[in-house]
Parts: C-alpha cells; structure tokens; sequence
C-alpha cells in the first residue's frame, strides 16, 4: 500500500460528483446508491437505562437523526436493546437502532439478532492491545489474521441470517499491535485494519457493509478515508462510507474539527453518512450534520472548474501531507507558519480599542502595546487610515490607490489587482498582495514569470460556490507552472449565521490546508447589513486561528480532544471539559485528552500530550501518551494530579507569563 501513489479517490477534483457506494438495507432507511446522505448520532444515557435512553433517542429523531447508535459495553446492555427498541416503536418511532460494539463478541452477536446494525472496532474486537512491539513473522501473523477468523466469523453468519447491517469502523487510536508493528500509528494501517475484516466478510459472501476511519486528527481522517477508497477500488469494491472526525470537541473548535475532515470528504462526493462528534448532548449533533451535508443538495448549474495545469493533477498527494513549496517574501511562504490578514476596511472608526478584536492590547498606563497568541499578523484597512500608530511591527495593508498616497509606508503594504501589477505603477520593494480570481490564472503565471524580481504573494478568491475545488485546482495550477511565491486564501461570506460560517469556512479554507495549500488566510464575513462590528471581527479572526489549528500547521492555544460521551461514561464529559479547560487553556500548543471511559481511552488518544480517562465511578486515570503515569485517582484531586504531571514535564507556565509587549 503506497501513500504517495496518485491513484484517483474520487469522481472528480474539479466537479462536484457523489460517488456511487453500494446500497446497504438499515431496516427502513436505506444508505449508499442514489439515497440520501443520512445523519445519525449516539445516545449518552445508560443503556440499562430503557425510559432515559428511550427519551433521549426521541429527542435525536426529532432533532434529524436517520440512525441511533447505542453502546453495548456487556451482553446485559445487549440483550436491553430489544426493550429500548421496543418501547421506540411502541410510541411509533420506527427509527434503525446501532449497537455499539468494542471489547465483547457475544454482545455483538446479541446485538446483531435484536437491531438493525451493529458497529465494530477492528482495534478492539478480537486485539488486546498491550502497546508493545512484538516482531511477527508471515507465519506468525497468518495465524493472527486466522484466530480473527475464527473470532469474527460467527457475528457475520449472523447478521447474514437476521439481514443486519455492519459498520467496520476503524478509530486511528486503536490499531492491533500487529496492525502498528507492519504499518505504524498511520492511515495505511487504518485502511489494512478495516480490510481484514472486510476480506472475512466477503469470504462468507456477506456485504452489507459500512466502513469508517476515524481520527480526531482531520488530516489523518481525511487521508485515511481517500486511501481506503481508492485500496477499495483497486479491487472492485463499492462500500458506502460513514463519515466522522471522532472526539471533535466542543463549540467552535469542534465544528472547525469537523467541517475540515468531513466537509472535505464530501466536497470530493465521498460519505453516505455523517456523525459529528461533539462533546455536547447529542441532539445537538444532528443540525450540524445537516447544515454540513445541505451545501451538497444544491450544486447543479455552478461555473465549471477550467483545468489550466495541463492536467497535472498529481502535482500534490491527496494521501500524505505535504506544505506546497514556496519562498519567503517578507515573513510569508517560506517555512513560516501561515498567516492571518484582518480585515478593517468595513469599520468607519479604528481605534486602539478596536484592534482588541484581534487580540492586540493597548495599555494607556505604559504606552505600550501586548499582543496574544492569536494576534492577526496583517491589517487591511482598504481606504481607511487609522488615526493612531499600529503596535511595532504590525503590518497594514491598503488599497493600491490608497497606498500610494500613503506618506509613511514602513511596514505597509498595497493590494493591486492583476491588472495593476501587470502595470508601470509604484509597487513596494518589499511585499505587494496580488489578488487574483480563477479567470486571471494564466495572466498572472506569465506575469511573474515575466517580473520573477517583483515582491508578490497571491491572494487568491472565487465567486464560483463550488470554492474549495476551484481554489484547489488554481492552487494545482499555480504549482503546475513553477510558480513558488507565497498563496493566502481570500474567502468571502456573507448572509450566513455564525454557526454555518464555521462550517463552511472550515470546510474551503480546511480544505485547501490539509492538502498543503495556503500561507495564509484572508477571511470576510457579512453577518448582515450592520456587519462588521467589532464582534464580528473578533469572531472571523478567531476562526481563522482554530482553523489553523485544526490543519496542525499553526498552534496558537491548548487543544482539547475530548470524546462525545455515550453510556459507558464515567463522569459528566461537558462539566470536566469545562473545568480542565479553565485551568489548562493558556497552555499553547499542549494537547490534552479527556475520555470517559477506558474504550476512549488510551487507544483514542492518539495525538494527545496528557490523557485524562475515567476509569471507574469517582476514579480517573492520567496518562503521558498512551502510557499510564497515575492510576484510579480520586476524581476529587484528578485536575491537581494533571496539572502537578505537566509541571513535572517542563509544560506548565502561569497565566501572568503570557501578552508579550510589542
């Protein structure tokens, strides 16, 4: 299995086509074929629970959910399926059931008799992972892949004879020993470990399948699932494909987290269903979903995408992540981290207290600026000049005309069209953004071509709704033709809420990132005919930053990844979220886990610096990684015990320590 190969994953880069998966019967919901991208979520209640679990699968019906997923931890939650089941349909919701299933095979095999489909790990079915390196032999691991046999074999003869369905859903955390000694924590081992189960299947001639590839790490959850199509492919496989970025999160952040995995997939036309893993009640998962997957009902009749490149698709690898090269002009391209331009020219007053918005500070005391961690690293003012001196080393940016008329231009910089910079006009020695639409591609590649001396990053914008592919295949162009100046990414929003912007944003500019494109990004957001406020500016630099986050490629906070509760919880996942991040949010660049249970546990925590997982009622357990540091500790002195391990690693700084002076 080779990453790198640029075997196609998709209909089309450049046009949006669904693929077409096979179609797999879920009780009276249907998925795969020409239906429906269906949404579905988990319930959080004790399964033992029948009246709570009853409640609040109604209130995720209501809310959208097609398909409701339940843990089955034992056998007794197994076998209480049927009288959850029973009372759904007794009160006329006839709603497909999903049992979830990690650790136990006569759950499984109970479960799959009572509803229509059960979900199980790879990771966690037939494996014990202990975590350690053992060296296999191919006699060796043959004879794993048979004791799996043996293991499976038997819940697929099963679901053959009650016609259930089966979801091989692969977690990134919770790969076999044997999957990580031949292919390390990585998406090719993701995909292998799902493809053993898969070959079992359909070695029984059973293929009403569903399969995932879950990471809480989009970049590894999109290339996972890209590489498993085109694996599939290869050998004539068609299974449809359940989207979702696992321990998402919570507000903000965790809507950026799965705008970019999921929203990505599905710009390529992949995903049948959507789960959108919130660490939030999860009637409140569904209209996420929804709002995701609603951009994809309305793309017929959109401008065509034109391929300039020479069909030079492969000029980047959909499979693994690689940053587009680039040389640096000023502190953009380059190996600099990309860049946040803000965007002032809507607002008619600009003060020191306007630039709070984007977290730069002014103190009159001691005249003198502090900038936080999510400060923007570019202003645009357009043809507005502020009436105050920027904070030292803070770069304006400025209209061409406007600029040129500008009497100091230290640390300013013009935005030219490409008509303007094909011109004779003045242009600064140092920095000139060039904004550039799909339409002005090739003019502007002979342009540089022509100037290579000149001083330009690209700004590159579109009008054309199908915008994260026309930007990409402008960004393939680009790299197609030699072309290596700095590229931000100008998106434009406007009649949208906030919750949809997010969305997305995350999405386009998602997207682009964790295909290695873009130094930088340039956001615009009218909320409405009053817009923009000071709030507003706020919110869209803030979105920018988490957007940056979640593509790994600038960290300006802590990272929380924190699964979406379900009936084998230990403690209230929003309230302990909550109070670990009171704590813990000035630690910029720590990531840290918290898991209600021992199944997202160690396994889930893939990325995570420090894990926090309940392990019993009133105990947790603290990891480093995936390795245990302390054990079943009194739930009471956990977060003392968190902070206490991450001062021990030289990670833990004060509050006071932060807003540097500028």
């Amino acid at each position: 299995m080779n990453s790198t190969n640029p075997r196609p994953y998709c209909p089309s880069t450049t046009q949006y086509l669904r693929r077409m998966a096979r179609e797999v019967f879920i009780g009276d919901v249907p998925m795969g074929g020409k239906h429906p991208i269906r949404v579905q979520s988990m319930t959080t209640t004790d399964t033992m629970d029948t009246e709570k679990t009853v409640a609040q699968s109604i209130r995720m019906i209501e809310a959208g959910c097609e398909y409701v997923r339940i843990t089955a931890p034992s056998i007794n939650e197994a076998k209480n399926l049927e009288n959850i089941k029973n009372e759904l349909r007794k009160r006329g919701y006839n709603t497909p059931l999903i049992a979830d299933i990690h650790f136990t095979p006569n759950a499984a095999e109970m479960a799959a008799r009572i509803v229509e489909k059960v979900r199980v790990n790879p990771g966690n079915y037939v494996d014990k992972k202990k975590f350690e390196i053992l060296e296999y032999t191919d006699a060796e691991y043959e004879a794993e892949l048979e004791r799996i046999r043996k293991r499976f074999s038997p819940l697929v003869l099963i679901c053959k004879e009650y016609g259930t369905a089966m979801r091989i859903g692969t977690n990134h955390g919770s790969l076999s020993d044997r999957i990580m000694n031949s292919y390390g924590d990585t998406p090719e081992g993701m995909v292998e470990s799902a493809l053993e189960f898969l070959r079992i299947c359909e070695d029984l001639n059973y293929k009403n399948i569903v399969l995932s590839m879950k990471a809480s790490n989009p970049l590894v959850m999109i290339q996972a699932y890209r590489l498993l199509v085109a694996e599939m492919d290869k050998f004539g496989m068609d299974y449809p494909l359940h989207l979702g970025v696992t321990e998402a999160g919570e507000d903000e952040e965790g809507r950026v987290k799965s705008a970019m995995g999921i929203g990505t997939l599905l710009e390529d036309g992949l995903g049948d269903t959507v789960r959108v893993s919130l660490t939030e009640d999860p009637e409140f998962e569904a209209p996420v979903a929804i709002s995701l997957i609603e951009r994809y009902n309305h793309r017929a009749g959109h401008p065509p995408i034109k391929m300039v490149g020479d069909g030079k698709a492969n000029v980047y690898s959909p499979y693994a992540y690689k940053r587009r090269e680039s040389f640096e002009v000023e502190n953009l391209g380059g190996h600099n981290v990309p860049r946040i331009i803000s965007d002032f020219s809507g607002m008619k007053d600009i003060n020191e207290l306007t630039l709070k918005a984007v977290d730069y500070h002014f103190d009159a005391v001691t005249d003198k600026w502090n900038m936080g961690e999510q400060g923007a690293d570019y202003l645009y003012f357009g043809e507005t000049e502020p009436a105050f001196m920027l904070p030292n080393g803070t770069k304006g940016i400025y209209d061409y005309q406007k600029w040129v008329g500008l009497k100091d231009k230290t640390n300013n910089h013009p935005l030219l069209n490409v008509k303007t910079f094909l011109g004779d006009g003045e242009k600064s020695a140092t920095l000139n953004f060039v904004l550039a639409n799909a339409e002005e591609v090739s003019e502007i590649i002979k342009a540089i071509k022509a100037n290579p001396e000149e001083k330009a990053a690209l700004v590159l914008t579109t009008d054309n709704p199908d915008t994260m592919p026309q930007l990409r295949q402008m960004f393939v162009d680009l790299t197609a033709a030699g072309i290596k100046n700095p590229v931000l990414i100008k998106l434009n929003y406007s009649n949208l809420d906030e919750e949809k912007f997010i969305l997305h944003c995350g999405t386009d500019a998602g997207g682009l990132l964790a295909d290695g494109f873009g130094d930088g990004l340039f956001l615009t957001y009218q909320a409405n005919e009053n817009s923009p406020s000071i709030e507003d500016i706020k919110f869209i630099n803030r979105t920018g930053f988490n957007i940056l986050q979640a593509a790994r490629t600038r960290i300006s906070k802590t990272e929380y990844i924190s699964c979406p509760s379900c009936g084998r919880t230990l403690f209230d996942l929003q309230e302990t979220t909550a109070m670990i991040r009171k704590k813990t949010d000035h630690l910029k660049g720590v990531k840290i886990a918290i898991m209600g249970c021992i199944v997202n546990g160690p396994g889930e925590m893939a990325d995570a610096d420090y894990g926090y997982v309940g392990t019993g009622v009133g105990k947790i357990t603290l990891y480093r990684g995936k390795d245990i540091v302390k054990r079943n500790i009194d739930s009471t002195f956990a977060l003392d015990e968190l902070i206490n391990l991450i001062n021990e690693d030289g990670n833990w700084i004060e509050k006071k320590e932060l807003m540097p002076s500028v």
